[in-house]
């Protein structure tokens, strides 16, 4: 299978329905990741398929938790703390375009360099923050974060970029005593989303 046809029909059997122009980014996306990924080792997952759904998928399954919670986008400032080769910052910026303004947080220069040659040549307008999430003193409506390390670690800093909604991926890890969304499709498993609202 062509590797457009593998992306157009994972997200097809799981429920979004892409258009031509996203699916041809999430190509280019995936072939350009494979080929950084040779020497600047951005991500343990190589293989196309699983490329596919557990970086382009997974990070797209966020907005299931958007409107599970009435979150409406439009013209909110979405920023991806520890964004890593992308994820899931990029997908979601592919997924809404420009109704979402996009800042990604990395403090890997290496992946920063990633993140920004991918939005060149994607197309895509976003900003590319490359220090720790620590010294960023500005605040965004809507924060995320995956796999970014003990909660208790995280939430205080989290806290303080989000003027309005926070979320979390979790993976499999069931949240006790917090607010979260279950995502279950037929390509993700029981995967779980934290849910802050933050209140200033």
């Amino acid at each position: 299978m062509h590797t457009k046809e593998l992306i157009k029909e994972v997200f097809s059997r799981n429920g979004f329905q892409l258009n031509q122009q996203q699916i041809d980014l999430f190509y280019v996306y995936l072939q350009e990741l494979k080929r950084w990924n040779k020497v600047h080792n951005l991500t343990s997952i190589e293989e196309d398929h699983l490329i596919v759904v557990r970086h382009f998928l997974d990070s797209i399954s966020l907005s299931l938790c958007f409107e599970e919670k009435s979150i409406r986008v439009d013209g909110l400032s979405v920023c991806d703390v520890g964004s890593g080769a992308g994820f899931p910052g990029v997908p979601l910026k592919i997924f809404y375009g420009d109704r979402i303004n996009l800042t990604l947080i990395e403090s890997v220069h290496k992946k920063c360099s990633f993140l920004e040659y991918l939005k060149v040549k994607l197309s895509l307008d976003y900003e590319v923050l490359c220090t720790r999430a620590e010294k960023v003193e500005r605040t965004f409506d809507l924060v995320v974060c995956r796999a970014l390390g003990k909660l208790e670690d995280i939430l205080e800093l989290l806290r303080r970029l989000s003027s309005r909604y926070i979320f979390i991926m979790k993976g499999s890890e069931v949240p006790t005593g917090f607010d979260y969304c279950r995502i279950s499709l037929p390509d993700i498993k029981e995967s779980y989303v934290i849910f802050l609202q933050n209140i200033r």
